[in-house]
This record gives structure tokens, sequence and C-alpha cells, in this order.
């Protein structure tokens, strides 16, 4: 991004805090108009693409050039143009009354700035996506079969995309970037003044710092914290990753496995509650399910996920001999985080205000005014004038990519809507599949982590369940059990090579090579591709089910997690033969594959065979542990 100075950025600032502010007045005193709200979101996200993103590598970072201040100008018009005309624009039939002149042109305009602003802001890969969705747009007439469409009038997909407020840019997608996207942005950037995320991180040292390979444990637990509030785990990973990557490395970690612990942290902090970055907020509009209730389902699977990599870690930490954290190493003492627990009262006050009924813009309104009042109780963290308009500021830029993004994935949604792409789709996956429900399932897993490559989360979850959702709504899966599969694998694409953007982030703190770091970061994650297909089949994973059946769920997901990771890593109390980890592997595959049968999982004698299973591994650990080191002495 440029870092402009003077009255440049002072200017630059105040547009965007006031962009912040708008999304505070429309929360407190009532969301407007569809089409004036997302007009005015648009107006002042859109140029600040042009301004602050530079066109390519060679281009001025301290200086705005003449063409960016053009086309930041021009990137005001078809949004003021949809404020202005509000009125006239609501009265109008849609794909009857034919379009202005200046509306084609405009309409023009804006799909094609927004297609530059994405390139910039976000990643070229959804500029591309975007781009063949609308190549298909012509060339589906051609096509046979569930593919073909009649042909689309350049009037009409100006219309498609630019005037109507159902989908498109300024469809229902924008809609919940403007509102509750946009509060939980403020709140993060507010949580961010108040250093709670370097509380989180203190917290997690003091947590694990001092077990085997303490640092990597650390990245886990902080990013998982840190992850559900900042919601971007490139964001996330440059926010932790600056302590804990070099601390793994100065202890013995691999460079590569440091930053691939940290990639695969930080992107699973989107799935963590109560806030899952912006994801939960989306879901909840497009399912019609209360965001609270997609918070819950997602609890145990997101928890699954960090122990998975808390295992994965721990197993490699010893097998190489890595030790912990000392006392000189961790941040701060004990005393110091008893007293700084007070920064989790924004986060404890959002939960209750939710579980009480309140909606949630006034949970999202309380959390802020909650950390505004805190910031106070330290005078380093005080919001001062200065520091609430840093914190607005620092709001309103994050806000670009979400609002481009999402704004972005609205495109898609038309183009699929409109054509009748998602059911033709949908059909192809039920034949491949041969109407069962596991290929179906991996076909659509695919589908997801392909669209998801290189895209923020949020939209790659859009535009993925939009077209893989039809087919697991014909396979009879649950309508929220289906999304959080979605959601989770556009979690995971984020650390899929050959591009993974998280990881490659990481690799430049680390100084490794961002191809090697990448794939070290999905082999960490390769136990988590299996957790959604758990809870696909069994809706216990999803705390929907009995008390008995979600704790034996539970501890036999366990065992199959320990199972699979030791024979993924190589180690289980000492070093695996090739033999033995293929007997662990077939050992946690079937422990998986009994998960996926309710009947057999919720029966009294599951959960008391899998309960001494657990105590029986953790009495073996902890005599191992008082051996001799495992590593150098087998016996």
């Amino acid at each position: 991004m440029r870092k402009l100075w003077g009255w440049k950025g002072t200017v630059i600032g105040t547009w965007l805090t006031v962009v912040s502010v708008f999304a505070i007045y429309t929360a407190t005193f009532g969301v407007m108009q569809p089409r004036i709200q997302r007009g005015v979101h648009l107006l002042f996200l859109l140029p600040m693409a042009f301004i602050l993103f530079p066109a390519t590598r060679r281009s001025p970072v301290d200086r705005i050039p003449f063409y960016d201040w053009i086309l930041a100008i021009l990137a005001l018009l078809p949004p003021f143009y949809l404020i202005l005309n509000n009125d006239a624009l609501s009265m109008r039939l849609e794909f009857i009354d034919p379009l202005t002149t200046l509306e084609m042109v405009l309409g023009g305009l804006n799909i094609l700035l927004l297609l530059e602003a994405i390139r910039r802001a976000v990643v070229p890969a959804m500029t591309i996506l975007i781009v063949v969705f609308l190549s298909y747009l012509y060339a589906a007439p051609y096509m046979g079969g569930v593919f073909f469409a009649k042909p689309l009038p350049l009037s009409e997909l100006i219309e498609m995309q630019y005037l109507i407020t159902d989908t498109g840019i300024y469809g229902a997608i924008t809609g919940i970037s403007a509102t509750f996207v946009a509060l939980f942005v403020i709140f993060g950037a507010f949580m961010e003044s108040t250093q709670t995320g370097k509380f989180f991180t203190d917290l997690a040292c003091r947590l694990a710092g001092r077990s085997r390979g303490g640092p990597a444990k650390v990245a886990v637990i902080s990013s998982s914290f840190f992850g559900s509030i900042s919601g971007v785990a490139a964001a996330n990973v440059y926010a932790t990753g600056t302590f804990t990557i070099p601390m793994m490395k100065r202890l013995g970690f691999r460079p590569q496995f440091a930053g691939a612990v940290e990639a695969v942290s930080s992107s699973g902090g989107q799935y963590m509650p109560p806030i899952m970055g912006a994801g939960a907020f989306v879901m909840s509009e497009i399912t019609g399910i209360p965001y609270l209730q997609v918070c819950i389902a997602a609890a145990l699977p997101a928890l699954l996920y960090y122990t998975s990599l808390i295992i994965r870690v721990h197993f490699i930490a010893v097998k190489d001999n890595v030790k912990g954290m000392k006392e000189e190493d961790m941040l701060v003492p004990v005393s110091t985080i008893i007293r700084d627990t007070y920064l989790l009262l924004p986060i404890v006050g959002l939960v209750a205000m939710l579980l009480m009924g309140y909606s949630v813009f006034m949970g999202a309104m309380g959390a802020i005014v909650s950390s505004f009042v805190i910031s106070f109780f330290k005078k380093k963290t005080a919001m001062t004038p200065v520091r609430l308009f840093e914190a607005l500021k620092s709001a309103g830029q994050k806000m670009i990519m979400i609002a481009l993004a999402c704004a972005g994935a609205g495109m898609v949604v038309a183009i699929v809507t409109h054509t009748g792409l998602a059911l033709g789709i949908a059909t192809v996956i039920n034949h491949w599949s041969g109407g069962f429900l596991l290929p179906a399932l991996v076909l659509i897993m695919g589908t997801s982590l392909i669209l998801g490559m290189g895209m923020p989360c949020t939209p790659a979850y859009i535009i993925a369940v939009t077209i893989g959702g039809p087919a697991l709504v014909t396979l009879g899966t649950d309508l929220l059990a289906s999304h959080l599969l979605v959601f989770y694998c556009a979690i995971l694409a984020e650390v899929t090579p050959p591009v993974c953007i998280p990881a490659y982030c990481a690799a430049s703190i680390a100084g490794s090579k961002p191809l090697q770091t990448g794939f070290e970061a999905f082999k960490l994650a390769i136990v988590a591709f299996l957790i959604p297909l758990i809870f696909i089949y069994n809706p216990a994973l999803l705390l929907n089910g009995t008390l008995v059946e979600i704790i034996s769920l539970v501890l036999v997901l366990l065992i199959a997690v320990v199972f699979l990771s030791a024979a993924l890593t190589g180690y289980f109390f000492t070093i695996l033969s090739l033999f033995q980890r293929t007997i662990m592997a077939a050992a946690a595959i079937g422990a998986f594959v009994f998960c996926a049968h309710p009947d057999l999982v919720g029966r009294p004698m599951t959960l008391a065979a899998a309960t001494l299973a657990i105590v029986g591994f953790f009495v073996w650990l902890f005599l191992r542990s008082r051996a001799t080191d495992p590593v150098t002495d087998n016996t």
C-alpha cells in the first residue's frame, strides 16, 4: 500500500474515518434503503483502491500518479448516480424498462473499475475468476447440455450487475459488507488499539510456551484468538507471526515449518467463534439461520481443528527434540496477564448480549463502546482523539478489501443465479457422484478449494456455496452443515498450494521459500480436511445431539486425530517404522469412518471405551515423560 504523508495523508485518513463513522451511524439510527446504504459504502471505498494501491510493482508508493487520480474520480460517478436517483430506480420495472445511455455508460464503467480495483486491492486471481464467469455469459449460448444459457444482451448484463439490489455489485452481499461486517471490522480495529492482540500472545506464551515446541503452540493458540477478530489470514500472520516465527526458528524449527504453522493457525482463526472473521454474519444472512446458532455449531469443529494442529506440532517438536521457551523468553509475567484480563470484556459482553437476545447490530455496538471505555484503563491505550482517529482510519482501510471482494462475489452470484449455472453444476456433480453422498462431498470440497485459492475466505465461501450449495441440498444434507463445510474448505483453500497467500506471507517473515512453506502448511492441515466430512454425516459434531452422542464423538475423534497425526509425523512416543505408520493411519481412518455412523457413536459402550482409551493415553504419556528422552532412547 502507498504511504502518504502531509495533507494527502490527512485527507485520505479523514475520508476513511468518515466511512467508519457512517457505518456506526447507520447501525445506531437504522439502516438506510439498500441502494443508498451500499452506494455510500462503495462511494467511499472504491476510489480508495486506486489511491492507496499501486497499479504495478513499479508504480510509485510515495505519491499518487495522475492516472490514479482520474480513476478515483471516475469511481465516484456510478455509486453517486445510484444515490441521487434511488427513488426513480426503485420505481422502474427490472429487465423491462430500458436503460438510458448514461446508465449503460456508468454501469459498464462500474464493472471495469471494480475489476481493476479487485486486481489491485484483493488478488488478481479473483479478477480472473470474475472475468471467466463474465466470459461464460457469452459462451453459454454455444455450449450444450446443462451449461447452455440463452444469449444475454449487454444492457441486461449491466442492469443485472449495476442497477438491481438483489444480486450484483450493489446486491445483498455488498449489503452485508456495509452493515454487519463493517461494524465488526471497526470492533477489531478498536481491539487492536487496546492491544488485545498482544494480550492473546502473552496469554498463549504462559499457557504453552514452556512445553515442547512452545513457540509453535503459542502461534496456534494466539492465532486462534486473534484470527477470529481480524478475519483476514494474511493480516493475522503479520500480527502474531512477527513474534512467533523468529522464536520458532531460534529454538530449532525449520524455517518453512515455522512459517507453515503460523499460516495454518492464522487461516483457521476465521472459523473460531464468537466472531469468525466475517463469515458467520454472511452465512447467517444467506441461510436465514441466527448468527448465534452458526457460532454454536462451528465451535467443536474449530476446537478440533486447533487440537489437531497442537498434536501435530507436539509430535514434531518431540521427534526433533525442540525444547520449550525459557522464562526470559516470556513476554510478561503472570501477574500482568491476570491484570489485563479486562481486555476480554468486550468479547464476553458481545456473547452475553447475543445470548440475551439482542440483535447483532446491538451486540456489535455494545462491543465497540465497551472497547472504547476499557481503553482508558491504561494511559498508553486511552482512546484520545488522535488514537480514535487512527482506529477509525484503520477500520476504513481494512474495509476496502472486504467491500471490493464482496462486490466481486456479488457479480459472480448474479451470473450464476441468472443463468441457472448452479443447477447445471449440481446436475453434473450428482451425475459424476452416482447419487452417492461421499463422492459428491469430495467433488464439492475440491470445487471449493479451487475457487478459494488466492481469494479471501468470505468471498470464496460465497462463490463456492452459490455453485456447490444446490448440489448438497439435492442430496438431502442439512443446510447449516452444508454451508459450514463450504466455509471450512474456503478457509483451507488459503493453505492449499499453489496459491496460498497466508503461507507466502509467513515465508517472507521466516525467510523460507514460499512454495515449500505452502506445501508444509498443506501437510499440517491434512487432518483438518476430514473434520467437515464428519459433521455432514454426524450432526452431533455441530452440537445437534444428545450429551452422550456429543461426548462420545469428540473422544473418538480425538483418538483418530492422535493416530493420524502420529502416522503423518512418524512419531508416537518413539520413531515409527513404515509398517507402524501404516497401521496407525489405518486405525485413524477406521475411527473416522466409525464417527460417520451416529447410531454407533451414540452408544454408552462407545463412550466408556473411548474414555478408557483417552485416560490410558494420558497415563502412558505421563509415564513416558518421566522416563528417558524417547527420541534418543527407545526402550
